[in-house]
């Protein structure tokens, strides 16, 4: 009966958030502008931290990593919501379906350790600052990054194959994606051992970070509470606070989704739950990284200087040569001159 089942689910229809046209129109163009700002805001976190050397540090790195997998998480729902918010056939192949939830599982699930590492190295920054570089360098760093990416991948693979093994009933998912919880309800079977499983992944994925993002701070606030200068504990804080509202966000919004009581839950709280952590929390991290880091703007002032620059120059470039241009024209013998009035002028600017 799985067999039959699963071969004749070969597409589900998604019900989406709405199925007034007026309201999925406003939020066609709400939901663009906010994927808009997510995907150039961390390629700008990207490009800074890549083209400025003063940000090649271990916190740096996995920010970068972080805005990484929040391209790619973003990319997995976010194009395929807007586009079904302009169709009639809300409609995803059974293949894609599989794609979406085991990449959107892959990433959240990596973003968790990733913010559990990040933790880590704002815990050696703070409270051992003189063997910062030595105790976090590049291989750990790698290491820790790549293991990170791994474990979300594992985690996510093993809930795929689980949750796509079981005979479904129907093909209607109450939801704007091929969520895990929403694809759980249209199997015909019982599902405790897969709610158990869902509740071990979540207590590994989500709480073994999360505990270690708590050490980390408990342990951060009582070295910074051993500083005496009020300015060195402003600045202690400075560089925790970004990360620390990143973990809030994140973290809240999982535990009230995986881990709280399943009689408590309803499929539109899940919708909205699960929309705040793909659409909001990706687009917030980079305005918060950036708006809350002196290092970031900073470096984006000094970008932004430098293309001034090159613009100026090149303009300037340009001006010269058309001058230099016009006095040939006029008098043919005096171009070699007019070349060398030229050089001069750029050496006096």
């Amino acid at each position: 009966m799985g067999r039959e089942n699963q071969t004749w689910t070969s597409e589900f229809i998604l019900l989406g958030l709405s199925s007034c046209w007026d309201t999925q129109v406003s939020l066609f163009v709400l939901f663009l502008i906010m994927y808009l700002v997510t995907v150039l805001g961390n390629f700008l976190i990207l490009l800074l931290i890549r083209l400025d050397s003063r940000l090649h540090t271990p916190m740096y790195f996995f920010l970068s990593v972080l805005s990484l997998v929040d391209i790619c998480y973003t990319n997995s729902t976010v194009p395929q919501m807007l586009v079904h918010f302009l169709s009639a056939w809300k409609s995803i192949p059974f293949h894609s379906c599989v794609l979406q939830l085991f990449v959107s599982l892959a990433m959240g699930s990596s973003e968790f350790f990733l913010l559990g590492a990040m933790a880590y190295d704002r815990y050696v920054a703070v409270c051992h600052p003189l063997h910062y570089t030595v105790i976090m360098h590049g291989e750990l760093c790698l290491g820790l990054a790549a293991g990170c990416l791994g474990a979300g991948f594992i985690n996510s693979m093993m809930q795929a194959i689980i949750i796509f093994r079981l005979p479904l009933c129907h093909n209607v998912i109450n939801h704007f994606a091929c969520e895990m919880l929403a694809v759980l309800r249209l199997t015909c079977v019982d599902i405790s051992f897969n709610k158990v499983m869902v509740a071990i992944s979540g207590s590994l994925v989500i709480m073994l970070p999360c505990f270690l993002v708590l050490f980390s701070y408990v342990r951060i606030v009582a070295a910074v509470l051993h500083i005496r200068s009020a300015q060195g504990r402003c600045r202690a804080f400075e560089t925790c606070a970004s990360h620390l509202t990143v973990v809030s966000m994140c973290f809240g919004t999982a535990i009230f989704t995986y881990l709280r009581p399943s009689a408590g839950s309803s499929a539109e709280q899940e919708k909205m739950v699960a929309l705040f952590y793909a659409v909001v929390t990706p687009m917030l991290n980079p305005l918060i990284y950036s708006l809350r880091n002196k290092e970031v703007m900073s470096a984006l002032r000094r970008l932004l200087g430098k293309c001034s620059e090159k613009r100026k120059c090149s303009v300037d470039s340009e001006k010269f040569q058309s001058e230099d241009s016009h006095a040939s024209h006029v008098n043919p013998h005096l171009n070699g001159k007019g070349a060398l009035t030229n050089v001069f002028n750029i050496f006096d600017l």
